[in-house]
């Protein structure tokens, strides 16, 4: 609390030093389960302020098993969405999509309000316009009626990254700036302020993209972690020219690739391949291209995706157009229990780990064994475990 303190009176650089020595306390031993249970939130939290990455996908795991070993519901949500919002930034889109519905299964449950943000951002980053637009819309109206301005921020953030990946900048710059107009808030602004620095860079508004990238520095700089630089030297590379931008793509991408949030690193590949586009260097720009229009799709973020696709065109190269990988069209929860299944959990243990009946554990079993056309749950292990479906259970908290 003293560490978040000072990062609203003193800024990052004082802050910093005290927010590292308490995330390092919260990832040790010495904080009891009862004190984890009630501050792992702001622990989480911390972790997206100083851009740390491990941090985040740690904690928030650490959060939602304990929540779940303590039986806490009121906890619970928050933990998941969290968690959620890790799996979301390393590309994994269906485990996040598993952990927001039991987020969701569970506020409605027990009477709270949805606490799910990371469903805003998916929505964002996913780029099909008009479902993003209804849900952020709705999301708002709902988070004005409750007094709940993070939730606000939230939606305007979703909605610079909407409009980026379109290639629609100024909404999005537009987006950015409400998003930026609580600067203290914990965590959303500071990840507005890149995009802020995107949208401004295209389409020719020097003097906000500059403000944002000074913005953004100081937060980066006072952490210096590999996703932190990584973010900045992105940033950067888009007011910069010549030799200077090309190093500062380079070392986007190689910092990136040292963290987990992959879908940013994706970012760092397309814009390093528009830019070496216009500099009429068009194999090095396929390159580029080609390695991000493969994530985008892996991801499903079809926008970006069709943004990379179109870049590719215009050095020449025709990618076919793919649409994003439905898995087999399975729901959420169908996805949700055939991982946790398919990782050896009987439908005793998925029903006490969803907090759901043993009977709806088979319902959905069985409607996904007939989906994916397995008859076992070995059956089921190795469909899981083919290339490009994601294997890794959603919610063990491991």
């Amino acid at each position: 609390l003293d560490g978040q303190a000072l990062l609203i009176t003193e800024r990052p650089g004082a802050a910093t030093p005290m927010l590292k020595r308490a995330l390092s306390a919260f990832r040790g031993d010495s904080v009891s389960n009862d004190d984890a249970l009630r501050w792992l939130w702001l622990a989480t939290t911390t972790s997206l302020q100083l851009w740390d990455d491990e941090s985040w996908y740690l904690l928030s795991d650490r959060h939602v098993q304990l929540a779940r070993d303590a039986g806490a519901l009121t906890v619970l949500p928050l933990a998941l969405n969290f968690c959620a919002g890790s799996r979301a930034a390393a590309g994994e889109f269906a485990a996040a999509d598993a952990l927001i519905e039991e987020a969701q299964g569970v506020s409605l449950a027990i009477g709270n309000p949805d606490v799910s943000v990371t469903g805003l951002n998916l929505a964002g980053w996913r780029g099909r316009q008009t479902e993003a637009l209804e849900l952020i819309q709705a999301s708002d109206r709902d988070a004005a009626y409750r007094g709940e301005g993070r939730r606000i921020g939230a939606g305007h953030y979703a909605t610079a990254v909407l409009y980026n990946g379109l290639g629609r900048y100024q909404l999005a710059l537009d987006a950015a700036r409400q998003a930026l107009e609580y600067p203290l808030e914990l965590a959303t602004s500071r990840w507005a302020l890149s995009e802020q620095v995107e949208a401004a860079a295209r389409s020719g508004q020097a003097e906000p993209a500059a403000l944002a990238l000074r913005q953004l520095s100081e937060s980066t700089r006072a952490t210096g972690t590999d996703w932190a630089v990584g973010i900045e030297a992105r940033s950067r590379a888009l007011l910069s020219e010549g030799e200077v931008a090309d190093g500062l793509y380079r070392e986007a991408i190689e910092r990136l690739k040292r963290t987990r949030v992959r879908i940013e690193l994706a970012r760092a590949h397309l814009l390093y391949g528009e830019w070496l586009r216009r500099e009429r260097r068009p194999l090095d720009a396929r390159e580029q291209l080609r390695t991000a229009h493969e994530l985008f799709t892996e991801f499903g973020m079809e926008a970006f995706a069709e943004r990379a696709r179109v870049e590719l065109r215009a050095t020449g190269e025709h990618p076919r157009k793919r649409t994003v990988e439905t898995r087999d069209d399975l729901t959420p929860q169908e996805a949700q229990i055939s991982r946790l299944a398919a990782d050896g959990a009987t439908n005793q243990e998925i029903a006490a780990q969803l907090f759901i009946s043993p009977s709806t554990v088979d319902y959905h079993l069985r409607k996904a064994f007939r989906k994916l056309g397995v008859k076992s749950r070995h059956q089921l292990k190795q469909h899981l475990r083919q290339p490009g479906t994601p294997a890794e259970p959603a919610a063990r908290g491991n």
